[in-house]
């Protein structure tokens, strides 16, 4: 969940407080200053444990499908996952970071591309972000993205799910790359979502974890530890040679940092899909539609060259006597 997602929405919140609520955030900041904003830390039987490699799974994962981070550009997941269906890719383990761990999350419960586009169109950033003058070291808490996840999933930890499932995220205090494959669902997802200075950095125990994104952005690694005989690896962030003139130089810094991060990753993918989104990104309606379309299209270009990759690794599921590929199992 890049701060381009997030960014739009506090501008809003910023402009309507230059409306009238000015010296009620400067009362809100005199409270906070005197009463300090308590850190939340997560603690119980469920707590996700932080990861810094997999061990390979058993039985060995065959098909691997790794969603990038990348905001509301994370929509365009939604029309590969799709493309995906339709044509019987059977994937058994799903690794997401930020946006990719929130989609990939509901995909592994079982919820099929059309179910989770569903799910994305009811309500919009506000059903997911609790923005507070009182939120620790941001705007957002983050606890509304928790509960809705948890919510939505049954309160189904991330190891009872029929598709596995991997959430990245990053440890705070050394930037060094986790990852969850077990416990509370929607603590993971809400860690792997923590935008420094946005989004308030999770606990877990006493360690603290933020946004995925500032440590691996794509994290095919994950799948390749866990055993994965195959990787799908989808990347949804702009290419840096997309920037429109006027760009900032800070904006094209962050995402060649991003790149930079992305690339050895994807090098090690089995095939990768980019959804060639344009460089800019919106919170609105309109954009999550565009993502999707765009992510459906990219994936529809390339699946003749990825079933023929699946093939040749003996992963391709076997038509039926019409020649349609079965449909996707592990519901």
């Amino acid at each position: 969940m890049q701060s381009d997602w997030i960014d739009p929405v506090i501008a809003v919140h910023v402009n309507a407080m230059r409306q009238g609520l000015g010296v009620l955030l400067s009362a809100a900041a005199a409270a906070t200053v005197l009463i300090g904003c308590a850190p939340f830390n997560h603690t119980g039987p469920d707590s996700p444990v932080a990861r810094p490699s997999l061990q390979a799974l058993d039985p060995r994962p065959r098909v691997a499908l790794v969603l990038s981070s990348g905001g509301p550009r994370g929509y365009a997941h939604i029309g590969v996952m799709r493309v995906l269906e339709e044509a019987g890719v059977e994937i058994d383990l799903v690794v997401g970071t930020s946006v990719g761990s929130l989609l990939g999350a509901f995909w592994a419960d079982g919820r099929t591309a059309v179910e989770i586009d569903a799910l994305s169109k009811d309500g919009g950033p506000l059903t997911l972000f609790d923005l507070s003058p009182f939120a620790d070291r941001g705007w957002i808490r983050g606890q509304r993205l928790q509960d809705y996840v948890n919510t939505r999933l049954v309160h189904r930890n991330m190891e009872q799910m029929p598709r596995r499932l991997v959430v990245g995220a990053t440890r705070r205090d050394d930037k060094a790359p986790v990852f969850f494959t077990s416990g509370n669902a929607g603590v993971a997802v809400r860690a792997s979502s923590a935008v420094p200075g946005i989004l308030s950095p999770v606990g877990i125990d006493g360690t603290e974890y933020e946004d995925g994104d500032e440590s691996l952005p794509l994290a095919v690694r994950a799948a390749r530890q866990a055993g994965a005989r195959f990787v799908i690896a989808v990347d949804v962030t702009p290419r840096p040679e997309s920037a429109p003139e006027g760009t900032s130089q800070s904006q094209r810094e962050r995402v060649a940092r991003r790149a930079a991060r992305i690339a050895p990753e994807a090098a090690l993918a089995d095939y990768l899909i980019h959804a060639d989104l344009g460089f800019g990104a919106s919170p609105l309606p309109s954009y999550f539609e565009y993502a999707r379309a765009t992510g459906e299209r990219s994936a529809r270009t390339h699946l003749p060259r990825l079933l023929a990759s699946l093939d040749r690794a003996g992963l391709l599921p076997p038509a039926d006597s019409a020649g349609v590929p079965p449909a996707r199992a592990n519901r």
